[in-house]
């Protein structure tokens, strides 16, 4: 049911003063000092509130049926090159059925959980079987996958069997109205795309070679850089759109493109990949690479303290779509995933996005009365915000409004807008890092995109 969209991104104005003709910066201070004082001492409330919180894993038996059970399922990396973001999504979504049971569940139906692999692109057949045993068990809705063209794998499979599927992760243009069956909570990838050219042509360089894995996420997002950076007035210098450079998913070494992209004389490198970032770094430390000089995207913007030398990422960049959800829904993410799993959690990207996927599927089914997924998906755009309803941002004040009949506009963590006619956020934000002496990612600045009409 794929069809073409027409929708294009708004454009992030070069340099981070000009960010707010098309982007508005979220940032934590505040120009009033009392007013930030208050924010810091509701926030240590919450977060001591949120220690004290009691969590619930509440995971699906067999037998458990959509007539009379909001089944959560997942389709999530818990193995491949993104398995490094399976426990802030597993627990983005464990967290979100704790919390709507703890609110009485969905129309008194109990909320529960079915967490499959999705695996990672160079081996399909995980998401395939995963795929056809949440179809054959029944789901109201399926979290995932991570990757785009994991995503892209099955979500075919569960159109036809119309079971609503809402990524947290899939960034793919591709995926823009792909289905009336497939939402997501994570933006296309224009607006990190235009967020990433721009940040590069505001750091002063011009010209720039990508290391870029052949997957539709890769290219697609390397084609949005690339534009914004020529429409800057820069160049392209290796890896380009129809060149044919690119390099399969699940290689391990990489001398030959790292040496065609060193040798094409860029100012600026650009590495598109998941896991096989841990053996394309090192190869540009080898050749001599200024890593500074060096940029990332959601794939590969992770915590590498145990990967690399100290320091060898030092002043590299990189961006992740998403808000920076609060220290308070943080505590409790990695409360939930602690109570679970017996250990907390490392990183938290796309946790606030998997949360609100829940969230969001559950009121859509509280909306529709009924758990089964076709009522999800009639429902979803609505609870977003879609219709102008009143705006809330806990599961329990959001069904209160339902019960009296408002339409309502769910505001979680994540900070997405609503839901659009392509079933994508009408608004979201991207996190700008900066690698530490460490070789962790630390958030500089965090800006706001919207969709453009």
């Amino acid at each position: 049911m794929k069809r073409t969209t027409t929708s294009s991104w708004l454009k992030v104005m070069a340099g981070t003063a000009a960010l707010g003709l098309a982007l508005t910066a979220c940032g934590s201070e505040s120009d009033d000092t009392s007013a930030s004082d208050t924010e810091t001492s509701a926030s240590a409330t919450e977060s001591s509130s949120a220690a004290s919180d009691t969590f619930t894993n509440d995971e699906c038996a067999n037998g458990d049926s959509v007539d009379d059970t909001f089944k959560a399922g997942g389709i999530l990396p818990l193995t491949g090159n993104l398995a490094f973001l399976g426990p802030p999504e597993i627990a983005g979504v464990g967290l979100a059925v704790s919390d709507i049971n703890a609110a009485g569940g969905v129309n008194g139906s109990p909320a529960c959980t079915q967490i499959l692999d999705s695996g990672d692109s160079t081996d399909m057949s995980v998401s395939t079987a995963s795929a056809r045993q949440l179809i054959r068990s029944g789901a109201s809705v399926v979290v995932g996958a991570a990757s785009s063209s994991v995503s892209l794998n099955f979500v075919d499979a569960l159109t036809d069997a119309k079971i609503t599927q809402v990524s947290p992760a899939n960034t793919a243009v591709d995926l823009s109205g792909y289905s009336d069956f497939y939402f997501r909570t994570a933006p296309p990838d224009g607006i990190q795309g235009n967020a990433l050219g721009n940040l590069i042509a505001s750091d002063g360089f011009s010209n720039v070679a990508f290391v870029v894995f052949s997957d539709t996420y890769g290219t697609g997002l390397r084609d949005v850089v690339q534009q914004t950076v020529e429409s800057a007035g820069g160049a392209c210098t290796y890896g380009c759109t129809g060149d044919g450079d690119e390099f399969p998913a699940g290689q391990t070494t990489f001398s030959s493109e790292v040496s065609a992209a060193i040798n094409s004389n860029p100012d600026a490198i650009v590495v598109l990949a998941f896991d096989e970032t841990k053996a394309i770094v090192p190869e540009l430390v080898s050749q001599g690479w200024d890593m500074s000089a060096t940029y990332f995207t959601d794939g590969n913007t992770a915590d590498y303290s145990a990967d690399f030398e100290a320091g060898t990422l030092e002043g590299a960049q990189g961006t992740i779509p998403g808000a920076d959800a609060s220290q308070d829904f943080k505590d409790r993410l990695s409360g939930w995933y602690d109570s679970a799993n017996g250990e907390t959690l490392s990183d938290y990207s796309y946790g606030a996005e998997s949360y609100d996927a829940t969230i969001l599927a559950a009121l859509a089914a509280y909306k529709g009365g009924a758990t089964d997924s076709a009522t999800v998906q009639a429902n979803f755009a609505a609870v977003s915000g879609a219709t102008d309803g009143t705006e809330c941002s806990t599961y329990a004040d959001c069904i209160a409004l339902l019960d009296e009949g408002d339409e309502i506009h769910y505001t979680g963590p994540s900070g997405i807008g609503p839901i659009d006619d392509e079933n994508d956020p009408s608004s979201a934000y991207v996190g700008i890092y900066q690698f530490d002496a460490d070789n962790s990612p630390v958030l500089t600045t965090t800006v706001q995109g919207a969709k453009a009409e």
